[in-house]
């Protein structure tokens, strides 16, 4: 795009750029610091425990990650640093002694203990053990190594490999791709070779955005920025961030929180979408971090409306009384850090084969908590 910019009379004309789930920031913001927004989408990670919210809340701060994004941004956001654990010794983990191999052969055995019939009063006791391992095991005030990964519990996973479908000679003839070469999943840094690791060693693009938003603005190109609201790898929470602090035309981040429902052609609410001088960010309900293989449907009007077509959902506009407002309307309930996951759990082999949804009481319990627990003040009107 750089080089787009650059040229007097360019050969095409480029009207959006779309970047979905893109790792924009930093691998600390796109990786670690959302680690409070995927909880709070899935608490099924930690039971519904509050205590253990609570916890997870005190090392956000210990790390820097409790950024706090406002609409506009008030001023630039600095950058998120890089904390490592202070504590190398985890009680929990040496206790047991788990090796890399060991640890998955205990989750496989505590995956088969789920299919026995344990005593409620059992359950809550080993519970509360685990709990007080994890609360009170560790000095007050260190950072701890813990790393969570949102993915159903089959196991072994579902097969997601593409490369089987790509690889066949009909869809080779239709892509008109060359029948010499296999298509593969990913593959090593380009440029050469300069850390003897096959890493990109550029800046984050979050350094240089907001060059290219001015740049874009000049040239009236659309910035599209989407995410689904179940990606862990590269967290919704990121790109927000990102949108924040950059300043496209004329004002840092967008004005109002994203809180407008846009719909599928099912009539389906898909997720939030919010559009402001020429910038526009979805976000997708119930997509992981393969938005088109989680929702394809979806997907497919997103393209339809917002990347190739013109639709004003979400987008401010000023009505002929000259009162500005909001195509779509907003709705308060979803100007939230999140968009809240399933309540389910999928068990299988390879497969969604059982489902587990914890009772009502603890869910209801956990509702009740979180909305005190994160209040923040309702979305100034657009």
């Amino acid at each position: 795009m750089k080089a787009y910019f650059g040229l007097k009379n360019p050969p095409v004309k480029i009207a959006k750029i779309a970047i979905g789930d893109g790792s924009i920031t930093s691998g600390q913001v796109f990786e670690l610091l959302p680690a409070l927004t995927v909880i709070q989408t899935y608490p099924q990670l930690i039971g519904y425990d509050q205590e253990v919210f609570k916890y997870f809340e005190d090392q956000a701060k210990l790390c820097h990650y409790d950024v706090h994004l406002t609409y506009p941004q008030n001023g630039k956001i600095p950058p998120v640093p890089l904390v490592l654990p202070s504590e190398r010794y985890v009680p929990w983990l040496l206790k047991k002694s788990i090796t890399r191999m060991g640890l998955k052969a205990e989750l496989a055995k505590r995956h088969a203990l789920q299919k026995r019939k344990i005593s409620r009063r059992e359950q809550e006791r080993s519970r509360a053990a685990w709990k007080r391992d994890f609360l009170s095991e560790r000095q007050k005030g260190v950072i701890d190594p813990w790393v969570y990964d949102v993915t159903d519990a089959t196991n072994p996973q579902i097969n997601q490999d593409a490369s089987v479908f790509l690889n066949h000679p009909r869809t080779r003839d239709a892509l008109h791709a060359p029948k010499s070469k296999q298509w593969d999943q990913g593959f090593d840094y380009v440029f050469g070779n300069p850390d003897g690791n096959n890493v990109d060693p550029s800046t984050e693009p979050m350094n240089f955005f907001d060059e290219f938003a001015t740049n874009a603005s000049a040239h009236g190109v659309g910035v599209v920025l989407y995410s689904g609201n179940k990606d862990a790898l590269i967290a919704h929470r990121s790109t927000e961030i990102a949108i924040q602090n950059t300043t496209f035309g004329g004002i840092q981040g967008f004005t109002v929180k994203p809180s407008t429902p846009w719909y599928d052609d099912k009539h389906q609410m898909a997720g939030i979408i919010r559009q402001e001088r020429n910038w526009t960010y979805v976000l997708f309900k119930d997509a992981g971090h393969l938005v088109p293989s989680d929702r394809p449907d979806q997907a497919f009007t997103f393209l339809r409306e917002f990347v190739l077509g013109k639709n004003l959902t979400g987008s401010v506009i000023k009505a002929p009384s000259g009162q500005v407002m909001v195509v779509g309307g907003t709705d308060a309930t979803l100007a939230q850090d999140v968009l809240p996951g399933g309540d389910e759990i999928y068990y299988g082999p390879g497969a969604k084969v059982s489902t587990y949804v914890f009772p009502v009481a603890t869910r209801a319990a956990w509702k009740s908590f979180i909305q005190t627990e994160t209040a923040s003040p309702s979305p100034t009107p657009a």
